[in-house]
């Protein structure tokens, strides 16, 4: 097949954590010997900040690391016709503009031969429906979506069995054990501080345990204010800035543990979406504590990592991976396992080939007619 993907940014993952996941089912669906051709806008935010706080230089690695992959930067003179000329497969990311996700339905309800997706990575359905209803979908052929209980709003909408549960996943070939690299850090965070939605639960979690047990700790991540800078340093934490996402495993690499603090809207309005770094940790070998979120769907078995329902069970939870190798090592090879045998990104674009195989061969593969605004 011929796969035409368009992401807000495939190069840059600047505040951009679905782009871990976009590229590594890209890069599985092109070792399936499918073409894949990615097109990103030319001036998205998370290019363009990438540039602009860790340069471009931060970002000259991707065509290696995805080599066979094409990627296309667009501007406001994108041809549509031509870019999607020959497809069979072309599949829409939630973070593109209205407009465009319009003009390709369009070209799909006028009888275009390619299965169109659309891809929804985003608490946005439950928290801010009324952004979800600028999207018109009534052209696309199915939607994926990053969790069952997402996959749940969209057959609410009509969407019946074109709806399909399509999680992330770890890009195993750069998220994985790196046993040479010397652990010299007790605790590793890689996250985004935000605009203040979580500070509560990342002061209860990572900050005080840090302090309190006087651990080792660096994080990595933007969108840090100066009162958050001032905060982790107080608790002689050190900031490392901006982490590429490619580089991430060797940070994990170097640390005893690593933590989970998942957004308010994942805990409250959508159970069983972990965050991406969930996967990512788990595939590079480190120990992973978590703060409170259901598991509603049963990905990870038990003691693929710990939870801990308060600032005071992490705190106990550091200290036991710690402080007892043999305990750390069992939860990592659990991880480790569940990973390999169920949450890679080669499961997932095998998963997807499933998905467009069954819309094709079934009886029921009619465009939907489904007007998604009328849910504003």
């Amino acid at each position: 097949m011929k796969c035409v993907l368009f992401y807000h940014a495939f190069t840059s993952c600047w505040n951009n954590g679905n782009a871990h996941f976009l590229r590594g089912y890209a890069r599985e669906l092109h070792a399936l010997g499918h073409e894949v051709v990615v097109f990103e806008p030319i001036d998205g935010w998370s290019r363009l900040n990438a540039i602009r706080e860790g340069g471009s230089h931060a970002m000259d690695d991707i065509p290696a690391l995805f080599s066979g992959i094409d990627i296309r930067r667009y501007d406001t003179g994108l041809d549509l016709a031509r870019a999607l000329d020959g497809a069979d497969l072309v599949i829409v990311h939630e973070w593109n503009s209205p407009d465009l996700i319009a003009q390709i339905g369009r070209r799909r309800a006028q009888d275009a031969s390619f299965t169109l997706l659309f891809h929804d990575t985003h608490h946005r359905a439950v928290s801010a429906p009324e952004e979800l209803a600028q999207f018109d979908l009534d052209g696309f052929d199915g939607v994926l979506a990053f969790g069952e209980v997402l996959r749940q709003i969209y057959l609410k909408l009509g969407w019946a069995d074109r709806a399909f549960t399509w999680h992330e996943a770890a890009d195993v070939a750069l998220y994985h054990p790196l046993p040479q690299v010397e652990r010299t850090d007790d605790l590793v965070w890689i996250g985004n501080w935000g605009d203040g939605e979580r500070s509560a639960e990342l002061n209860e979690f990572l900050v005080k345990p840090v302090a309190e047990l006087k651990l080792r700790a660096s994080v990595h991540g933007v969108r840090y204010s100066d009162d958050a800078l001032h905060t982790i340093r107080s608790a002689g934490i050190r900031y490392g800035g901006w982490l590429p996402a490619h580089w991430a495993p060797v940070a994990f690499a170097g640390a005893r543990a690593t933590i989970h603090v998942p957004r308010g809207p994942y805990v409250a309005l959508l159970p069983g979406i972990p965050t991406i770094r969930v996967f990512e940790a788990l595939a590079c070998g480190i120990p992973l504590i978590s703060a409170p979120w259901s598991d509603a769907e049963g990905l990870f078995p038990e003691g693929a990592y710990l939870s801990a329902a308060d600032g005071a069970q992490m705190k106990q939870a550091l200290r036991a991976v710690i402080d007892d190798p043999e305990f750390s090592a069992a939860m990592v090879a659990t991880g480790l396992k569940v990973i390999r045998d169920r949450h890679t990104c080669r499961h997932r674009a095998e998963q997807l080939i499933d998905i467009v195989t069954d819309l094709r061969d079934s009886s029921r593969s009619a465009r939907p007619q489904h007007d998604i605004g009328a849910v504003a």
